[in-house]
């Protein structure tokens, strides 16, 4: 039996290692935390739970190729799903807002209402969403093992939507909001995640969301990521916790296993990084394997940004807000020592009772940033600044929310701040970005090699060989590599699920 050793328990690392044990191979993941699901987490403060990362999943429901690949990890008929309305409601200092609703139709009619001096560009932007109605992404076979047929297939089911697949991937939506004659749809456009991304994710992700494959699992993210946890004992893996590599042992260029911090060893017949991918080439191998074109991705690609993350329990139900909002303040976020931040994310977690006591809510406002450095170095050079720099940040965000919500701040019962420092020591994530490469029109529709040049006997998973972030594609990323790994050994890949 092929030992394999793998580097992280986030999605990905959790996928590559259930569908390795569904094949016959004895693998073992080791984690530097204490919990699974990396990025993909959840904290308690107070009886309040802090949720960091899903705010839709897409295959929530059949109607998503990936509802199937999810329900070989997770059995999604246990799992209780919420749809909303709207994917996010984006308010401008003026007080005017527009609402991006889930539904194609109704989307298209608020714009039209809202920015009737755009008809053109929103008709443009509602219809490429309708045509994408239809379209199913191939997530069975890894694209690295594709032959000749399966190309074949692959050309003919994606023929009718080439054109607009090339074309929406070739533009960020800040291209498109450049476009806009009124500030609220340019601001509207600016919001759909980040500017630089490519148009085409926006318009998948009004497209899942339409057909209710896209929905927010009820116990969040934490509770979502033992469930895979869970799958992987249960086929036979083992997590070991607290236990940070520090170097891939190689021999002869080909890994031979693992080294962690403690100077522990652990030998195995193949190494798999699902970790930081920076870490991983720069750190854990000394730089010894990269080429020019793996350079070129650390040199040029553009990474998601940071965050910051304030959250707040508040003694009071808001469940006539919607659940996430994007809000332009009168007055800009600052702090004497950083700039200001002009639009912020505010969800508001009624919609799930697990997260509050009955009554009660939990509000977390994410803060885009491309600050890591700051606060990596005031964390580890000014610690006294630092707390009070996030003193600071919360006070700012407080003062937005009791505006927003009015009475607010007598409610407040638990406060908590993580900044990009706090996610590159939890996750070791380079740059503190929190879903690895951006995915933009110059990275276009492929992906990143999941091995590296001159090392054998070793892989990569994750966002950081998968761009375009989320928790799909570190799933699909793991199972991909493990149909890469089978028929290397020339095994034949199997599955099982619920």
């Amino acid at each position: 039996m092929r030992k394999v050793n793998i580097i992280g328990s986030g999605v990905a690392g959790l996928s590559t290692g259930c569908y390795l044990q569904m094949n016959g191979y004895e693998t073992q993941i080791f984690e530097a935390h204490n919990l699974p699901g990396g990025v993909c987490t959840a904290w308690k403060r107070k009886g309040y739970t802090i949720d960091n990362c899903i705010h839709w999943l897409v295959g929530s429901s059949p109607s998503d190729s990936f509802y199937r690949l999810w329900n070989e990890l997770v059995d999604m008929k246990s799992r209780k799903f919420v749809d909303s309305e709207e994917w996010m409601r984006v308010e401008t200092p003026d007080g005017r807002y527009m609402r991006v609703f889930t539904d194609i139709d109704r989307l298209e009619q608020e714009m039209l209402e809202k920015s009737p001096s755009d008809e053109r560009l929103i008709r443009s932007f509602t219809g490429a969403a309708r045509r994408f109605i239809g379209f199913h992404l191939p997530v069975e076979k890894a694209p690295e093992l594709f032959g000749p047929m399966d190309g074949l297939k692959m050309i003919l089911g994606l023929l009718p939507f080439m054109l607009p697949l090339r074309k929406w991937v070739g533009i960020s939506m800040q291209q498109y909001a450049d476009k806009c004659r009124d500030p609220l749809l340019k601001r509207t456009f600016e919001s759909m995640f980040t500017p630089k991304t490519n148009v085409l994710f926006v318009l998948m992700t009004i497209v899942w969301m339409h057909k209710k494959s896209a929905g927010f699992p009820i116990g969040g993210s934490l509770e979502f990521a033992r469930q895979i946890e869970k799958r992987y004992l249960e086929l036979g893996g083992k997590i070991n916790y607290r236990s940070r590599v520090a170097k891939i042992s190689v021999k002869n260029d080909a890994a031979t296993g693992i080294v962690l911090a403690s100077g522990e060893e652990h030998a195995s017949d193949i190494v798999v990084s699902a970790a930081d991918g920076h870490s991983t080439i720069f750190d854990m191998l000394d730089g010894r394997y990269i080429d020019a074109k793996t350079k070129s991705y650390y040199d040029s690609y553009e990474t998601f940004p940071s965050y910051l993350l304030v959250s707040f329990g508040v003694a009071r139900k808001l469940d006539d807000y919607p659940r996430e909002a994007i809000v332009f303040p009168e007055k800009p976020l600052t702090t004497d020592r950083i700039p200001k931040y002009e639009g912020v994310m505010i969800r508001v977690f009624s919609f799930d009772p697990t997260m509050a006591p009955v009554g009660k809510t939990v509000i977390t406002v994410w803060v885009l940033t491309r600050e890591y450095e700051y606060w990596d170095n005031l964390k580890r050079t000014a610690p006294e600044q630092y707390e009070a720099e996030k003193n600071k940040i919360a006070e700012a965000v407080l003062e937005l929310l009791e505006k927003r919500f009015g009475d607010v701040r007598s409610k407040v019962e638990m406060t908590d701040v993580c900044t990009p420092a706090t996610f590159m020591r939890y996750t070791s994530n380079w740059k503190g970005s929190f879903e690895g490469w951006l995915w933009t029109p110059k990275i276009g529709l492929g992906g990143l090699r999941k091995t590296l040049p001159g090392l054998g006997n070793f892989y990569m998973a994750g966002h950081w060989v998968q761009p375009g972030g989320g928790l799909p594609t570190a799933l699909k990323s793991g199972r991909d590599l493990a149909q890469i790994i089978c028929k290397k050994d020339k095994k034949k890949f199997t599955t099982s699920g619920f």
